[in-house]
């Protein structure tokens, strides 16, 4: 949804939320991230809690971006390259059900678009497994502790690719 300022938020969820808050933050257009949790049923989690997978939330990242300089397609292939969507509930050592696959859409538009690129993914031949993600609307984003905000620049870490 675009607001006021001309920027639109997206959420993404593709494993342990410091390596994709740092892959979003080098692309251009994106001007702000945040980590968080979106999609459980406890309000105010910690990460204590979340890490348990009783929260049923997944770590996410919410993206702001300038949609006039880089569109949500452009985001979504982003995600599908960052991650290994086929896993279910894992991101390489990482398991469990917060560390899902997920898109969390704010607006019909968003939904669609993300569908359509799943689709697309599915059947590019990129994979050899069916594609894991789930795609469903946003729900309350709780933003995780300040440690964990841009947590890799913060260690002076860069990303692997």
């Amino acid at each position: 949804m675009v607001r006021e300022t001309g920027r639109e938020t997206a959420y993404f969820a593709a494993g342990c939320f410091w390596g994709v808050e740092a892959a979003f933050r080098e692309v251009p257009g994106v001007v702000d991230t945040a980590v968080g949790y979106m999609g459980g049923t406890t309000e105010n989690p910690t990460y204590g809690e979340v890490c348990t997978g009783a929260t049923g939330h997944a770590e996410t990242v919410a993206v702001v971006f300038d949609p006039l300089v880089v569109s949500y397609a452009s985001l979504l292939e982003v995600f599908w390259d960052i991650h290994d969507p086929t896993t279910r509930d894992r991101q390489g050592p990482d398991v469990g059900t917060q560390y899902r696959s997920a898109i969390f859409t704010t607006s019909t538009e968003q939904h669609s678009e993300a569908l359509a690129s799943l689709e697309r993914r599915q059947h590019s031949g990129w994979y050899s497994r069916p594609i894991a993600t789930v795609i469903s609307p946003a729900g309350p984003f709780y933003r995780a502790e300040e440690y964990h905000q841009r947590y890799l620049e913060k260690q002076g870490s860069r990303r692997i690719r």
